[in-house]
């Protein structure tokens, strides 16, 4: 166990695949599958997160004299800001209209995934030695070496925005959708916590879904073949096309996904006999359910309601979950049990007029998020008790 007094080595290693998963996985634990050696491998390996599409992995690694990774930070050298959902497009606008230059720029993050999780990963027996603080400072003296504009940790943890902010980052606060488990036994359990309104919607909404004459099914691990993988792809796409946005995964990433992660995998698909019409991506983690993407070749009411939030929620509560995340975006969530939660991120920015701005706008931002959260859970779907 280390005491603390060992000589310790911070590292920079361009692919997750230069560290031994069984090290890796050590360090981010079993909770978060998105932190897991095998999902950034399937993004790596996919070719989904590389040089090619603007996101050059430098993970950051703190070794022992052994040679033995206590803790472990995903980074990535950034070109331009698609796929990260904390949005800094401005900022960088604003710093090209006087002069400065903002991209490259450093990101610790899980690449195309808005799901909060630890950033830090550090082994729990090295987790009082102060591994956690000299990941971050490595971060942020790699990008002062670089001379690069900043680095941005998305999606961590509040007590890691703690710590950065104790470190003089800037901390900024967001938004999510989640639905938390007050143990209920059946769904049915759980509308009855909600409004009559409310949960007279859901029914009527849940029987057109199962109306359409599809099979719905709820898949895992070997029970997804490949083509399940490729229909889903293409659904993918076609929900991308639609949006207008950026197709960031590619089919092998699926593919790889499947088999690199098994039973963690869920994966809901509606049927038209033989032929998949519709499917909705979740990954299993230690005591949750993260949704992730969604796709379909029809468009029938309350299909992707049905999929995506109910049959999570029935999962969910089937196996003792303790919550759903949803993602951000979509009010339309909250009168289907799913309220705001704060997410944080973390920036470190190396000019002091492009900081002093930041901040000011941060602070400000931080406030009316705060308020939007607050309200938004007042105004919840769930019955009030006196």
């Amino acid at each position: 166990m280390p005491d603390g007094r060992e000589e310790l080595t911070l590292r920079s290693v361009g692919g997750v695949g230069a560290l031994a998963p069984g090290d890796w996985d050590a360090c981010a634990g079993a909770d978060n599958p998105f932190v897991s050696h095998a999902f950034f491998q399937a993004l790596e390996e996919s070719g989904a997160a590389s040089p090619r599409t603007g996101w050059t992995p430098c993970h950051l690694a703190v070794e022992d004299g052994a040679g033995r990774a206590l803790g472990v930070a995903p980074l990535y050298a950034k070109t331009h800001s698609f796929g990260e959902y904390v949005f800094d497009w401005g900022w960088a606008e604003a710093w090209s209209r006087v002069g400065g230059r903002y991209y490259p720029k450093l990101q610790c993050a899980v690449p195309f995934t808005p799901v909060p999780g630890p950033r830090l990963l550090v082994r729990p027996e090295a987790r009082s030695t102060g591994v956690g603080a000299l990941l971050a400072r490595g971060i942020a003296h790699l990008a002062a070496e670089m001379e690069w504009s900043s680095a941005h940790i998305t999606f961590c943890t509040r007590e890691e925005a703690e710590l950065f902010a104790a470190q003089g980052w800037l901390t900024r606060l967001g938004e999510q959708y989640h639905w938390h488990n007050r143990g209920y036994r059946s769904f049915e359990d759980f509308l009855e916590t909600l409004s009559s309104r409310k949960r007279k919607a859901i029914r009527k909404e849940r029987e057109r879904a199962n109306g359409h004459g599809l099979a719905i099914r709820t898949l895992t691990g070997g029970e997804i073949r490949a083509r399940h993988w490729d229909a889903f792809h293409r659904f993918y796409l076609d929900t991308v096309e639609r949006k207008c946005a950026e197709a960031y995964l590619p089919r092998e990433f699926f593919h790889r996904l499947g088999a690199e992660l098994g039973e963690r995998v869920v994966l809901m698909v509606a049927e038209d006999g033989a032929r998949m019409v519709a499917g909705a991506l979740n990954l299993l983690g230690g005591d949750a359910l993260f949704g992730r993407n969604w796709g379909a070749a029809v468009d029938l009411p309350f299909l992707h309601f049905e999929m995506c939030y109910y049959r999570a929620l029935d999962y969910a509560i089937a196996r003792g979950l303790a919550r759903v995340e949803a993602g951000a975006q979509g009010e339309h969530k909250i009168s289907r049990g799913y309220l705001p939660v704060s997410t944080y991120s973390a920036h470190w920015i190396r000019e002091a007029p492009l900081r002093d701005a930041i901040a000011d706008f941060l602070l400000r931002e931080r406030d009316l998020v705060a308020a939007d959260i607050a309200e938004r859970q007042r105004l919840g779907p769930y019955r009030q008790v006196d």
